[in-house]
């Protein structure tokens, strides 16, 4: 990283960048084996999120040191880069906090502890009065309940935040601590007097006190997942995007400043939404997913500006749109990735917990010394040399999170899995060939690969419409939503094999490549996808065969 944090030729940089990203892979596969020994929730989630940007920033920094270098005078793009290099610097020191075990004097972890997890602790304290009346003081019970009616505060003051939402919190926290005061009062008296009549008032009032809790708790996860829910619905055809990519290849500096602050709206409105969504997540490791999507938003939201300061400088400039392009998907991807988290939220809240945190490691990669070669039918120049290297690793980490799903169905066996995982293997032998490694040594052994490769798409497709068939419609539509992604682009990588080009193979090979990886994204949503509902549908079995029974006993009695 510090060599190419240097780099002043565009030569220099392919040849750094080839090596750098080569040990990327390795220490994907280094840190997910860590990953995988942790037995720490939220550690295993705060790796996962390291090395999730680590794995983005990878891809950024191939096109923003580009840019950087194709336009050396320009600020814009000096900043985009920096960006980038900070962001993997601090995503590398959280890597090593987790493996020494040791955090910068100071530091917490969070900026404080949710609501949800205050209050599960608040009702731990005062259900243990049952058993110990002089368990703690009543003035540390008060002052724990106001610290967490205090941040209710990040809702209520929140511009996002309905009247009527706010006008429920505000009840619900003025009940809480009136039922506090009637459950310290009794709490007083039972212990001076230890009659039977007090210890049920005693109980009664903890009752109350729980509910009215409880009450707003769901307030606040309705607040949150509705507002969470109609950001994803509002700004899901990314129209600002699309306006910040127009007004930069028109060089349209007036439009650049309108839709940049356009930008920087949707991006205060997305990060409130991920601190609101981190006091109701539930979990620790949920929280710390939603810590990630805000420090996310937070900062590619000014990478997008930065990036397409530099296109509207320079409109005819293809590394600039290019690399525009880049963070705007990075951004895509974490509003679909917010998508699922609410999904996640709303599985704990009721009582559905998923599966989650499976970044698991790459296959290792080979040893020998790995500067990218060029493809053996073709000699492309350095930019189709580092576009091969982009899309090469991009499919590289793509496995990744392929095998992380895979590992998932270990005891559950079956054609899809099998489907998923030959393909997988066909993808990293592809990712290999982009390095000059591997099993693949020409570029017609990579065109077979593809066509089997494809085949096995259609084949994972067809198993995965048979297991829809067991799914109620909710479920199936989804997992017909994947599929009907999944086989056109199998057909359309089937007809890029079959299209001679001739003198054009990088032209080919570039095509099928990004095909495939379009195809491998597909396959990771869809491998997570079918376990979860296949969890589901055998949970669900369980309950009818345990209602069943539980059934004939009591006809038997």
């Amino acid at each position: 990283m510090e060599r190419l944090e240097k780099v002043n030729s565009f030569q220099e940089f392919v040849q750094i960048f080839s090596q750098f990203g080569n040990e990327m892979v390795e220490f994907a596969h280094l840190t997910g084996d860590r990953q995988n020994d942790l037995k720490d929730e939220k550690k295993k989630a705060k790796m996962a999120a390291a090395r999730a940007v680590l794995e983005k920033c990878t891809m950024m920094l191939l096109t923003a040191s580009k840019t950087c270098l194709r336009h050396p005078n320009c600020e814009s793009a000096h900043k985009n880069k920096e960006g980038v290099f900070d962001r993997m610097k601090v995503a590398l020191d959280k890597v090593i906090e987790i493996v020494t075990d040791c955090k910068p004097s100071g530091e917490t972890d969070m900026s404080s502890v949710s609501i949800f997890t205050g209050i599960k602790e608040f009702k731990m304290n005062i259900e243990a009065l049952r058993e110990n009346l002089y368990f703690q003081s009543k003035e540390d019970l008060s002052a724990t309940l106001e610290v967490i009616l205090e941040r209710t505060e990040d809702f209520t003051d929140s511009a996002y935040t309905s009247h009527e939402h706010r006008e429920r919190i505000l009840e619900l926290s003025t009940q809480a601590r009136l039922e506090l005061r009637q459950l310290i009062s009794v709490w007083i008296q039972s212990q001076s007097k230890k009659t039977k009549s007090i210890a049920e008032e005693l109980e009664l009032s903890v009752l109350k006190i729980s509910h009215s809790l409880n009450e707003l708790k769901k307030e606040l996860h309705s607040t949150a997942t509705q507002l969470a829910a109609d950001l994803l619905k509002y700004h899901a055809d990314h129209v600002v995007l699309k306006a910040l990519k127009l007004t930069g290849v028109e060089g349209n500096l007036e439009g650049l400043a309108e839709y940049a602050c356009k930008l920087s709206e949707q991006k205060e409105q997305l990060v409130e939404a991920c601190r609101l969504l981190r006091h109701i997540s539930g979990t620790e490791p949920l929280e710390i997913t939603c810590v990630h999507a805000e420090e996310t938003f937070q900062v590619t939201g000014q990478q997008i500006i930065s990036a397409a300061e530099t296109l509207t400088l320079h409109p005819s400039s293809k590394i600039a749109k290019e690399n525009l392009d880049v963070f705007c998907e990075a951004w895509e991807s974490q509003i679909s990735d917010i998508s699922t988290l609410l999904r996640e939220i709303n599985d704990v809240f009721e009582g559905r917990r998923g599966e989650k945190y499976g970044y698991l490691s790459l296959p290792r990669p080979m040893k020998n010394n790995a500067n990218l070669k060029s493809l053996k039918a073709d000699k492309p120049d350095s930019e189709e040399q580092a576009k091969i290297a982009k899309l090469g690793l991009k499919l590289g980490l793509l496995t990744s999170d392929a095998n992380c799903e895979i590992k998932k169905w270990e005891d559950q066996e079956n054609e899809i899995v099998r489907n998923g995982r030959n393909m997988s293997s066909m993808a990293y032998s592809l990712y290999l060939f982009t390095r000059g490694e591997g099993p693949l040594k020409t570029s017609q052994d990579l065109i077979h690969q593809l066509e089997v490769f494809a085949e096995e798409g259609l084949k994972l497709a067809s198993n995965v419409q048979v297991f829809s068939k067991q799914l109620k419609d909710d479920d199936k539509l989804m997992l017909l939503l994947e599929i009907n992604k999944l086989s056109p682009l199998c057909h359309q990588l089937q007809t890029i094999t079959k299209t001679p080009l001739q003198n054009q193979v990088f032209l080919k090979v570039d095509k099928c490549i990004t095909k495939t990886r379009s195809m491998m994204a597909i396959l990771v949503q869809l491998l997570s996808l079918c376990y979860k509902l296949l969890k589901k549908l055998q949970m669900e079995n369980n309950r009818w065969v345990s209602v069943t029974n539980k059934d004939s006993m009591d006809g038997k009695t």
